[in-house]
Order: C-alpha cells, then structure tokens, then sequence
C-alpha cells in the first residue's frame, strides 16, 4: 500500500514538473512524464506512457531519429541537439539529455530524459555564424579588419585583416603602443594617440583618416574607428576597425589637384565661364564672370539666374537661347551678344553655350564662355570711323587733285592762248583788247586759287579750338551784314531759335556757314513769290540741329542730290553762282565733328539742316 502510494505521488510531483521530463526503463518503454514532456512531445496526451521512446519518434525526421539514438546509447549526461519538427511542421531546436535513474539499493533500473528548448539559443548560434562569415567576407573585400582592446589585460588583438593591411606577419601581436607607432610620425601618430586616450577615459567612439607606414615602410591612407564595449554596465575596453582607403583616397588627391589646377586655368582665363542648370541658375562660375555680375564671392551668384543682374529684355533673350540649346542638344558658337545690365550699362560679348549630356541623351545643364568684345567693339568703331574719315578725306584730296588739274590747266591753257595772240596780233587795238582778257583771266587765276587756299585752310585747320556761341547773336552779326541784301530782294526772316541755344564751333565757321545757307536762300529765291527763310533748332543725338529752310526754287534731288556739295558744281542758270560756297560750308561743318543734310522740293523751297555736334 505504502509502495502504490509512493510510486502515485512521484508520478503526480513528475507530472507538475516545468521542465520535458520522462522516466523509460531498461526497454525503452515510457514509464512517467511531465504535463511540459507531454505537451512538448507526445500531443496524443498520455497514451505516450508505454510507448516506446523510439516508437514516439519513429514519424520524425532522419536527423531527430539520429540525434534520439545517440542520447540513448551514448554517455549520461552528454547533450545531444537537434532539429525536431512538430505535428504543425514546424521548426524547433531541443536539446536532449540522459541521466541514470536508479532504485533505493541504487540499482539502475532506467533512464530520465531530459528536454529542453534550444530554438532561441541555435538560432543566436547560426545568427552568429552568419554573422561571422559575412563580416570575413566583407573585411576580405572592403579590406576592413578587426580590432579589440581589453583594459583589464591591457592587451590588443588584430584581426588577420588588420594585420594584411599593416603588413606583419600572421603571429604578430602587438602592443596598444607597437600599433600607435605605426602611425605616421606628427599628425597622423599624433591624433591616434590623442584619440584613443581620449575614448579610454570618456568612453567615446570615435573614426579618423590617417597615414600610416606599415612593417614594410610603405606609407597608406587608413580610416580607423573605435567604440567603447561594456561588461555588466561596465567599461572593458575598446572594439573597432581599420580600412585600408590609401586606393581611394590618392585618387581624391588627385582629383582635388586636378580640379585646383582646372579651378586655377578658368579662374585666369580672361573669358567668362559659367555652368547652369537645367532653370538656366547658375551652379559654376568663374572670377571673370563674378567680376561682370559685380560679385566678391561665389555663394552671392550661384543659386541665381540671369534676370538678377541684366534687364529683363536681355535675361529673356538669354533664356531663350539656353532653351534652345539644352532642347536641340546643339552649341552656339561665337554668338554676338549685347548684354544690358540693371544699371543700363552694356557690354558687347561673343559667347558660346554647350549643352551638358546625360548618359541618357538628355541635356541636364549647359557651359557658357562669355568674351567682352565692348573695347574691340568700340575700337572697331573707331576704326570705322577712321577709315570713313580717311576715305572721306581721299575723296576730298582727289576731288581737290581734280579741281587743281582741270582748272589751272584751263588757266593756263587760256593764258597761253592770249599770250599766243598777244604775240602774232598786229593791230593796237586788237592788242589791248586781249590784253583785257589777259587781265581778267589773272583776276579768275586768282580768284581760284583763293578758292583752293580756303578749302585747304579748312582741312589744315580742322583741329581748331571750339567755343560756345550763342546761336542767336552770331545771327544777329550775320543779319547786319546781309541788311541791305535782304531789303532789296524784300526777304521776310523768320528766326524761332531760342536765346539759350548755344553751340560748341570755330567762330570764324559758324558766321560763314550762317552767311552761304542765307545767301543761298536769297539767291535761288522764287521770282512768283517773296522771299521767306525760317531758322529753328532742335537737340537731337548729341546735336543740337539748326534748320534753314526757304520758299524758293528748290533743287532736283533725283537729279542733283550726289552732286549737291560738290566743288563748282550749280545747279541753276544764276549768274553769279560759282558752286564754291556749299562746298566750303559742308568742310567747314565736317570739321567742326558736324554733319549737313538737306531736303528739297523743285519750286517747293529747300531745308538745310546743321548738325553741332554738342561735345568738345
């Protein structure tokens, strides 16, 4: 009775067991187990309790079957882990192990085994096995290597990597002052003792791009990094790594260099050189162009578009022609350009933009050089200037080679001629007719070369000092002197000028070139009608322009218009014109930095128009 009772209750205290448990005897056959056994293993409940161990088992799987016999035959208290699959398939880590169970004489009589979950433990387990062979893989391809430092031990250990990367041999074992001395004496050695002291005492992780010289003197670019590790809320030491960027970091060396040295070259250039975007901002600009957009520094212009510093007209202009060139992917070269700034200065440019590719074939940007041609443009204009002022003066030079040739070989011609009568004629009479004639034809040589002498005195002298005169009074002098002349032909003068109009001219000029135009005027007036002559003046593009304008014949501009200013050339039957005086007048006023223009109508009357150029 006591034995039943005993053997009931050891059953009930093996059934609350939180642990797999199960007794078997020497058959193998269950005898008790655990509530946790049962759940764990057997879902059938307690018709597990006679069954064979191996009979319980026998459904599973090869390597559980594999992993239950080497438990049952092999040493007691050798742990045997394996995979075990669940009556749902899935997937569960047990470790089994075996202990003697004996009788009161401590006889064995069987077994007890125990059960116990090691899902959590085997799947730490194949976690850090991946783990560590990913990190070999990655440290053998990112040539990053390993190290750790024990405070307590004060020892250091080096992965195989780092000790590849510091080039030693595979049994090295350095010291935390042997690795410091690796480092390149100054800076580099410098900063990694620094560093580590630093993380040693305050427990901060830390990462630095140094030099090293390795075992065998050859000098490499490193990154090392470090981290303080902790025991128990503890600090033990340092963990950390070394990656070997000397590949990497020479070719940012050299790639800083070059971009210095292509910095340097576009800095000097004297072209503007400019990078934009896509929205025509600006991401690149160059000293040339900062100094164009009245800049000191590269931050006050990147970011910005041409409608910030040039009026909105040009910056459309500007706009347009980036858009064309980033959507037909084709550069403009060698564009004459007029930029107009906010201010209302301009600058004359020849500028070329090329569109920036993607890989893609889509544009992403565009480079701009920019020339300032403002200095070339204006000596060209100087120079076109010169060259009209040159072919002007040629023209003169050999109309006045004409006139010279023609009319004093005419002289001559006449003279000897005379003379040649003078000579053979016998008569008295006769005689001192053509002596008359010689005397009026010395009074004509003479008269010519009066001409000629004005008209080179005008030429020499074109560099004469200007002086401001008041319009109104040099026409006032002029009026006295053609008082009488203007009363006998009854000419009625209109003068609109105001009192203020001064203009900047040779004195002597400006009363000769009012005496022609007026003088003129009286003697091509209309025999139908009286005599009218109107002065005004106007200010236009630097000049200020008087106009003479009268009623009377008018002159053929169809017919006579390139003619009109020619030396000795009329233009009606008048007796007393000589076709001297608009020649003279327009030298006089081309001197002066002048101009003359006319308009005409036959019969209607002409207009005279002088242009004073308003600067000394």
């Amino acid at each position: 009775m006591f034995a039943r009772s005993t053997l009931y209750t050891n059953n009930y205290l093996i059934k609350q067991l939180p642990q797999a448990i199960t007794f078997i005897n020497m058959k193998g056959v269950i005898v008790l187990a655990s509530d946790k056994w049962i759940c764990d293993f057997s879902p059938m409940g307690d018709s597990c309790i006679g069954m064979s161990l191996t009979d319980l088992f026998s459904a599973h799987s090869e390597d559980w079957q594999l992993v239950l016999k080497r438990c049952l035959s092999g040493e007691p208290g050798l742990p045997r882990v394996g995979r075990y699959l669940d009556e749902t398939g899935s997937e569960k880590w047990f470790e089994l192990e075996k202990t003697a169970w004996h009788d009161d004489e401590e006889n064995v009589i069987g077994w007890i085994v125990q059960g116990e979950k090691a899902s959590q433990r085997m799947q730490n387990e194949v976690q850090l096995d991946k783990l560590h062979i990913l990190s070999t893989e990655m440290s053998d391809i990112a040539k990053i290597g390993l190290w750790e430092y024990s405070l307590e031990d004060d020892e250091l250990y080096w992965s195989e990597m780092t000790k590849i990367i510091h080039e030693t041999a595979p049994d090295y074992r350095p010291t935390l002052e042997d690795a410091t001395n690796f480092y390149k004496s100054g800076h580099s050695r410098n900063t990694i003792a620094m560093t580590v002291q630093r993380a040693i005492i305050n427990q901060t992780p830390w990462s630095s791009k140094l030099q090293l010289i390795t075992a065998k003197g050859n000098e490499i670019w490193v990154i090392v990094s470090g981290k303080p590790i902790y025991k128990n809320g503890e600090f033990t030491g340092l963990i950390g790594t070394i990656q070997n960027i000397n590949s990497l970091t020479l070719s940012e060396i050299k790639t800083r260099e070059n971009e210095y040295h292509l910095r340097t070259l576009i800095d000097n250039l004297p072209l503007n050189v400019f990078i934009k975007d896509l929205e025509s901002r600006k991401i690149l600009v160059n000293r040339s162009e900062m100094k164009y957009c009245g800049v000191t520094k590269e931050s006050e212009i990147l970011g910005k578009d041409d409608f910030e510093f040039l009026d909105k007209e040009t910056a459309k202009k500007s706009r347009k022609d980036d858009l064309r060139v980033m959507h037909d992917l084709k550069p403009v070269l060698s564009k004459e350009m007029v930029h107009v700034k906010n201010d209302g200065s301009k600058t004359a440019f020849l500028t070329s933009k090329i569109p920036l590719i993607n890989t893609d074939g889509s544009a992403y940007g565009l480079v701009g050089i920019s020339m300032d041609i403002t200095e070339l443009k204006q000596k060209e204009e100087k120079l076109k200037k010169l060259i009209s002022v040159t072919s002007k003066q040629n023209e003169k030079l050999l109309n006045f080679a004409h006139i010279v040739s023609h009319d004093l070989r005419s002289h001559s011609a006449n003279f000897s001629m005379l003379l040649d009568f003078l000579t053979h004629e016998k008569d008295e009479i006769e005689k001192q007719k053509i002596l008359g004639m010689l005397t009026s034809a010395s009074d004509n040589l003479l008269e010519t070369l009066d001409n000629l002498n004005e008209v080179v005195d005008i030429s020499s002298k074109s560099g004469l000092e200007k002086k401001p005169i008041q319009l109104t009074k040099a026409l006032r002098s002029v009026k006295q002197n053609l008082a009488m002349n203007l009363t006998k032909h009854n000419v009625k003068l209109f003068n609109k000028i105001d009192s203020k109009v001064f203009v900047n001219v040779v004195p002597a000029y400006l009363e000769s070139i009012l005496m022609n135009f007026l003088t003129n005027a009286i003697k091509y007036k209309s025999p139908n009608r009286r005599p009218e002559i109107t002065l005004r003046t106007v200010s236009e593009n630097g000049y200020t322009v008087l106009s003479i304008q009268d009623n009377g014949l008018g002159i053929d501009l169809d017919k006579y218009g390139d003619k009109l200013f020619g030396m000795y050339k009329t233009f009606h039957d008048t007796v007393d014109a000589r076709g001297i005086g608009l020649y003279i007048t327009k030298n006089q006023i081309e001197a002066m930095n002048g101009k003359v223009s006319v308009e005409s109508e036959v019969d209607q009357g002409t207009t005279f128009k002088i242009y004073f150029s308003e600067k000394n």
